[in-house]
Parts: C-alpha cells; structure tokens; sequence
C-alpha cells in the first residue's frame, strides 16, 4: 500500500502518566542495506503482523512528509527475510490518543535505552503546521536526521547523547 505521511516528531518531557493503561506492542525493525548510513527500506515485526516497508521525502525541504509504500508479509516470509544482515532496533509503541490526534510513543530497547519519541500523524499540511507542542514533549526533531529510524538502528545510546544534550533531553529509563 502507497501513502503519504505528515508526521512530527518530539523527544518527550515526561511519559503520560495515563500510557500504562494501554496495549503496546514490540516493534523490530531490520533496515537494510546495512552498509548504508540511512537506509530506507525496512522488515518490521509489529506485535503479530509483519512487513517490508520503504519510505523516503516527497521533497528534500520538507522531510515530515514522505512516501511510505508498505506491504504485508506472512510470519513464514518474516523469519527467513530477518536472516539478513542489517541494521536492527527493538521498541515498545503506545499509541496514544492526544487531542484529536493520533500519536505513537516508542520506548527504544537494548543499546539506545532511555530515548524516548512521540510522533504525531496529520491528515494535511494544515493540521501539520497549526499543530501545538504537548506539554509533555520537549523539543520538535521532525528535521533531525540523526533520530531517524534507519540511522538510529544499529546504534547506541551513547552515539547520540551530545547531539540530545543540545534539546536538553533527560534519559528517561523506566
């Protein structure tokens, strides 16, 4: 399936103090070609459902909006595609209802421990644009590469914490 995504993305404060009561969901993600600083193309396990994803800017001005071709794949062509070499990262995702809008709170595992994003999804550039910081999100990194998913996995905790100490961002481990 092809979509285009607007999304903005936030390091967060503090986590909702109401998270705990909903569902999650593991997410693993391979990207590959591991060789490549930011690859774009990606295996997911999410939860129970599996697929290859690739996404990449409509326009290199405007990196929140993107192509995202996604198609689903059986747990049998999961397991032998995630054979591959590639560049890996584990989470845990909340969805979370602010407002009116859709969210995503993804809780990073193992080496990048302690980060923590919230991405917001908008139907149009509008609601994009007229979006207002929640309370519990410190700083907009929607144009900081170095927190994109292809370039943080592989990564440590470590690799980013001076770029983070720039936005003033707490490890958060809980």
């Amino acid at each position: 399936m092809k979509a285009i995504e607007i999304e903005k993305t936030y390091l967060l404060k503090y986590i909702p103090v109401d998270i705990k009561l909903l569902p999650y969901k593991e997410i693993l993600d391979i990207y590959i070609p591991s060789n490549e600083k930011h690859p774009h193309l990606r295996i997911r396990k999410n939860g129970d459902k599996y697929e290859i994803t690739k996404k990449y800017p409509i326009d290199e001005n405007k990196i929140y909006s993107q192509i995202e071709n996604t198609i689903s794949i059986t747990k049998n062509e999961y397991l032998e595609l995630s054979q591959i070499k590639g560049k890996r990262i584990r989470k845990i995702r909340y969805e979370y209802l602010y407002k009116k809008y859709k969210s995503e709170i993804d809780l990073f595992l193992d080496d990048l421990l302690g980060l923590i994003l919230v991405d917001f999804e908008f139907r149009n550039e509008k609601e994009f644009l007229d979006f207002k910081i929640p309370d519990f999100c410190l700083s907009d990194v929607t144009e900081e590469n170095f927190l994109a998913g292809g370039i943080l996995a592989g990564g440590k905790y470590s690799d980013i914490e001076n770029k983070l100490e720039k936005f003033k961002y707490k490890r958060i481990i809980v």
